[in-house]
C-alpha cells in the first residue's frame, strides 16, 4: 500500500485589499488539514507581492508577522510537468516539489485568474476555477452581460468607465440618472468583500461613491438599490464532476449594507442557516446557482450571492454576485453552509483538494 503523502502548497495572502481576509482563512486552513493525509507546505505573498516560502505556525500568519520569521524567497518553477517551487537559501535556488496548490487568497491578482494563469502555465494543480472562470467571475460586469443571455434576474445597472468621468463628468452622471433612480449602489467591477462599494442617495454621493470605486477599479458598476434579504447558496463540485449545493444561509446586516467592515471588523450582522425564505424560492435558487457554476465554467466550489425581495405575496430573487474564493475562515458562510448539509471543516478540505485541476 502506498502511504506517500499528497505534498499540498497553502497559498495565502496576495496583493490584494483583501490581504488580512486571506490571512484569516489560510489560518483556519492550516489549523484543520489532515496532516496524516497531506505533507504541507506554506507560501505567504506580501501586500507588495513578493512570494516567501514560510516556515512556521499558523498563529504568526493570522498575526500578519509570518514575514518576521523563516521565510525564503520562493518562485513557481516555470517548466511544466515539473510540480513545484524554487526557493532562494544559501545564494542558489533549490527544488521544492508539490502535487497541488490550494490558493487560499482572494480578491484582485489572487482569483481574477491572474494567479490562476500562472499556475496553470506551470503545470501545477490548484483547488477552484480555472483562468476563464475566474477572470470572468472576478469581473462583475462580465457576470452580468453573459448571464443575461441566459435570463437570469439581476439588478437593472449602468457601467461607466473613469476616463468618460474625467472628460465629460455632467454627461456620465446625467446618463446614470436617466437610467436608474436614487438610491442606487456604487461598486467596482472587479472587488470582492464589498471593498469600495457604497449606497448613493443623489447626485453628490453618487460622485463620491464613483470617486471611491475608482480606487480600486477604473470599471464601475452603478445598480439599482435591491431591497432585500442578502441570501447565499454554496456549491462544490465532487470528484465525479456533480455539483453539490448546500441549503440557503441568510445574512442580517442591520443597520446600512453588508460592507468589508460589517463583514469582518464588528458583530452587527447576523447569520440564519437555513434562510428564511419559502421552500419554492430556495428551489429558485438552487436551480439558478447550477445554471451560474455552468455557464461561467466554474470547478472545484465557488458561493453564489442573491437578494430575495418580497412582490405581491410571493418572492423574488435576484442574483447579485458569484465568489470563486470565498471566505474560508471556519466561521465563513461558506464553510458553514457545507457544515449544515454534513460536510465538515476538515473534510471540505479535502474534497476541495481532491478536485484540483490545472
Amino acid at each position: 500500500m502506498n502511504t506517500e503523502k499528497t505534498r499540498v502548497c497553502i497559498l495565502f495572502g496576495g496583493r490584494s485589499t483583501e490581504y488580512k481576509v486571506s490571512l484569516r482563512s489560510a489560518f483556519s486552513v492550516l489549523s484543520n488539514i489532515d496532516r496524516d493525509a497531506y505533507d504541507v507546505t506554506t507560501v505567504g505573498i506580501t501586500e507588495e507581492g513578493e512570494f516567501y516560502l514560510y516556515r512556521g505556525g499558523a498563529d504568526a500568519i493570522m498575526s500578519d508577522e509570518w514575514r518576521n520569521g523563516d521565510v525564503r524567497p520562493v518562485t513557481l518553477d516555470p517548466a511544466p510537468g515539473k510540480g513545484g517551487l524554487l526557493y532562494l537559501e544559501g545564494g542558489e535556488y533549490k527544488k521544492l516539489a508539490v502535487d497541488v496548490v490550494f490558493p487560499v487568497v482572494h480578491g484582485k491578482y489572487c482569483e481574477d485568474g491572474t494567479l490562476q494563469g500562472m499556475l496553470s502555465m506551470c503545470g501545477i494543480p490548484y483547488v477552484g476555477c480555472g483562468c476563464a472562470a475566474s477572470a470572468v467571475s472576478m469581473d462583475k460586469t462580465l457576470t452580468k452581460r453573459l448571464l443575461s443571455n441566459y435570463e437570469v434576474p439581476q439588478a437593472n445597472a449602468a457601467v461607466i468607465d473613469a476616463r468618460e468621468l474625467a472628460s465629460d463628468e455632467d454627461d456620465v452622471v446625467s446618463r446614470i440618472e436617466n437610467m436608474l433612480s436614487y438610491p442606487v449602489f456604487v461598486k467596482p467591477s472587479s472587488s470582492g468583500s464589498s471593498v469600495g462599494a457604497s449606497k448613493a442617495d443623489g447626485r453628490e454621493a453618487l460622485l463620491r461613491a464613483i470617486r471611491e470605486a475608482e480606487r480600486i477599479d477604473r470599471k464601475i458598476l452603478v445598480e439599482e438599490y435591491i431591497v432585500g434579504r442578502e441570501v447565499e447558496i454554496a456549491a462544490l463540485e465532487e470528484a465525479d464532476g456533480s455539483v453539490t449545493l448546500s441549503c440557503c444561509g441568510e445574512i442580517d446586516p442591520g443597520d446600512g449594507f453588508y460592507d468589508y467592515e460589517t463583514k469582518y471588523e464588528n458583530d452587527r450582522a447576523k447569520y440564519y442557516i437555513p434562510a428564511h425564505i419559502m421552500p419554492e424560492t430556495e428551489i429558485r435558487i438552487k436551480e439558478t446557482a447550477s445554471l451560474i457554476f455552468s455557464v461561467l465554467g466554474c470547478r472545484g466550489f465557488a458561493r453564489i450571492d442573491f437578494f430575495v425581495r418580497d412582490f405581491k405575496g410571493t418572492e423574488q430573487i435576484v442574483f447579485n454576485e458569484i465568489n470563486t474564493l470565498p471566505g474560508f475562515t471556519s466561521i465563513s458562510m461558506y464553510p458553514q453552509l457545507m457544515e449544515k448539509i454534513g460536510i465538515p471543516y476538515k473534510e471540505l478540505i479535502t474534497r476541495l483538494i481532491n478536485t484540483a485541476g490545472v
